[in-house]
């Protein structure tokens, strides 16, 4: 099949830019599958294999989030600056820049479940569809989990990962070569890692601003402002169709995702057998049959 056609540009967000990408046609009459980030402080790329959901006949809008990507880089801002209240202002604002809050789906991975979950929540009135994956339902949860999936690493590396959070050197290349394991088995399976995954790492690798801020050093080190913070006081008031996403081997586990299931309305949960935390780039087929029946369901 041939690609659908992309559009690229910034739109406003108060003083600063957000930077999106259209692929395929907003006017097509489908509600279009707007992609939320994880993070926070990632970017789009990892996420850029939902364009093919353009083969069920919506458009697919990719935008990044401030601070990072093609957006505006705030490296001075300190912690207060960055607030879950900031991310869902971009997002409100980016739905009306391109003229599609009256009718929009929310794909939301990561911190970006929780960031559309919250959104939902809210219950706006052109929201269609929901689509949380891979996300918690809150921090403290994550890093109780955190510590269970720690403890079933190889012998002797959560005892590094433990010495240098001690000590604050969460930045040396010991802790960075004691990291890898975790993330190979509960972030990403594939060997090598796809090319859009690794150019999001590097973009966080490259400005980690908002990562520091709001995450910590790590996936599994989450000593930012979202520690205490979670999205279980109102995912109950979530009114539209909601598939939830995770993998077997997902840093997100199950008792992190449970609380979705339990408390929205209209939600179906898909475990992905042979993934970890990005089912769409370690099952892409599987992925797409999943999506497109979502869809389809709609």
């Amino acid at each position: 099949m041939t690609p659908a056609p992309s559009a690229k540009g910034t739109v406003p967000f108060g003083e600063y830019r957000t930077w999106y990408r259209v692929t395929g046609d907003l006017g097509s009459g489908l509600p279009p599958v707007v992609v939320v980030h994880g993070g926070p402080g990632s970017t789009h790329d990892y996420l850029l294999s939902l364009t093919r959901l353009t083969e069920a006949g919506h458009a697919v809008v990719h935008y990044d989030q401030l601070g990072n990507g093609g957006s505006t880089h705030l490296p001075g801002r300190g912690p207060e600056f960055w607030t879950v209240d900031l991310f869902l202002d971009q997002l409100d604002q980016l739905l009306k820049a391109l003229n599609i809050a009256d009718s929009y789906i929310l794909y939301g991975q990561s911190w970006g479940g929780l960031l559309v979950a919250k959104h939902a929540a809210a219950r706006p009135a052109g929201l269609r569809g929901l689509v949380i994956a891979n996300a918690p339902a809150s921090y403290p949860l994550w890093l109780e989990e955190m510590a269970v999936l720690r403890a079933q690493l190889p012998p002797g590396v959560n005892e590094t990962l433990l010495r240098h959070e001690a000590a604050g050197t969460t930045d040396s290349e010991e802790y960075y070569q004691a990291m890898t394991p975790f993330y190979e088995k509960h972030v990403c399976r594939l060997k090598p890692w796809p090319r859009d995954y690794q150019a999001s790492f590097y973009e966080v690798y490259n400005d980690p601003t908002v990562y520091y801020a709001m995450n910590g050093p790590t996936e599994f080190h989450v000593i930012g402002s979202l520690k205490d913070w979670g999205v279980e006081d109102c995912i109950a008031d979530i009114d539209v169709p909601t598939l939830i996403i995770s993998g077997r081997y997902d840093e997100a586990t199950p008792k992190t995702v449970q609380p979705y299931q339990d408390l929205i309305p209209d939600a179906r949960w898909e475990i992905f057998e042979e993934s970890s935390h990005l089912p769409h780039l370690e099952e892409p087929e599987l992925f797409q049959d999943v999506m497109t029946a979502y869809l389809k369901r709609l």
